[in-house]
C-alpha cells in the first residue's frame, strides 16, 4: 500500500491555524485515483487550481483526472498566502482505444437546436455537480451498482460511428433494460432527469467531500432533488437512453471537475489507507 507523506504544518498567529497537526496524504498514486488525507479541521486547500476545506474532523479528499501525471502541489491558505504541504506524484496509465458502431448519428453530427440543448444541459449537470453537500456520506466503502458485464471501463478512448470521440471517463455495466441501479455511495440526489440529450435517463448523486457521481442512460428515474438515499438503494433502471447503443449503466464520478475512475473504488479500500489507488 501507499506510504503516507508527513509535511509538517507552520504555526501561525491565527485561530484558524492553531492547530499544528501535520498533513498526512500518500505522496504516490495513479491517474483517476482519488486520495483522501488528514490536516487540521477547517484548513483552506488548494490543488490543481481548486480550492476547498477540510472537514470539522480535519479529513479531504483530492481526485487526479485521466491526463493528470507528473508532480502536483498540495496547498494550504495563509493569512500571508499559501504554503506547500505536500508533493504528490501521479503516474501515468496507459487507455485502450473503443470502435463503436450504431450509435443515433444525430448524437455524434448534432444539429445546431441539438447543440443549444447539450449547452444548456451541460450548465445544469455543472451546476448540479458544483451544490455544496457538507456530509460525509463518502466515507463509507462502494458498492458495485448494478449487476452485469462490465463493457467499459475508464479512461479508453472511443471512436462512434468513425468519429473520434472524448474519452470515456465511466464503468459500463451491461444488464437487461429494468435492471435495478443501487446508489454504489449514500449521499443526496442533486440531478434527476429522464432524458439528456447524450446521457438520457441521468441521476446525479452527491458525496460530500466534493465528491459527485453520475449514473448515465437510465430507463427510469425513481428519485428526485433534494432525496437522500442509503446505500444499496434503488435509484432508477438500466436503460440505453441517449447516446447509446444497449441497455447499460455508465456510473462516472467527479472530485470537482477532476473525472475519476469509478472502478479503483471498487478495487481498493478506502477508510483503512486513506487512498482509493491502486498503484503500490
Amino acid at each position: 500500500m501507499l506510504k503516507f507523506v508527513l509535511i509538517a504544518a507552520v504555526s501561525l498567529n491565527s485561530v484558524a491555524f492553531a492547530c499544528e497537526q501535520s498533513v498526512q496524504i500518500a505522496e504516490e498514486t495513479i491517474s483517476g485515483a482519488l486520495l483522501s488525507g488528514e490536516t487540521c479541521p477547517g484548513d483552506q486547500l488548494i490543488f490543481l487550481e481548486q480550492s476547498f476545506s477540510a472537514d470539522d474532523n480535519g479529513q479531504f479528499v483530492i481526485g487526479f483526472g485521466r491526463d493528470i501525471v507528473g508532480e502536483h502541489t498540495l496547498w494550504r491558505k495563509t493569512p500571508l498566502g499559501k504554503e506547500a504541504v505536500a508533493a504528490i506524484l501521479v503516474q501515468p496509465r496507459e487507455y485502450n482505444v473503443s470502435i463503436i458502431e450504431g450509435v443515433p448519428q444525430r448524437t455524434v453530427t448534432p444539429s445546431d437546436d441539438d447543440l443549444a440543448r447539450i449547452r444548456a444541459e451541460s450548465a445544469l449537470v455543472v451546476a448540479a455537480k458544483a451544490k455544496p453537500v457538507s456530509a460525509d456520506y463518502w466515507k463509507a466503502d462502494a458498492i458495485i451498482p448494478a449487476e452485469g458485464r462490465i463493457s467499459g471501463v475508464y479512461g479508453s478512448q472511443r471512436v462512434y460511428n468513425g468519429t473520434p470521440g472524448r474519452p470515456h471517463y465511466g464503468l459500463d455495466i451491461a444488464a437487461p433494460t429494468g435492471t435495478a441501479v443501487k446508489a454504489p455511495i449514500a449521499g443526496e440526489v442533486v440531478l434527476a432527469e429522464s432524458d439528456l440529450f447524450y446521457s438520457g435517463g441521468t441521476i446525479i448523486i452527491a458525496h460530500g467531500a466534493n465528491l459527485t457521481s453520475s449514473f448515465l442512460h437510465l430507463s427510469a428515474v425513481n428519485v428526485e432533488v433534494g432525496d437522500v438515499v442509503e446505500v444499496g438503494e434503488v435509484i432508477g433502471l438500466i436503460g440505453a437512453s441517449g447516446r447509446a447503443t444497449g441497455p447499460h449503466l455508465d456510473w462516472r464520478m467527479n472530485w470537482m471537475n477532476q473525472r475519476v475512475d469509478t472502478q479503483l473504488l471498487l478495487e481498493a479500500s478506502w477508510p483503512n489507507t486513506g487512498n482509493r489507488s491502486l498503484a503500490e
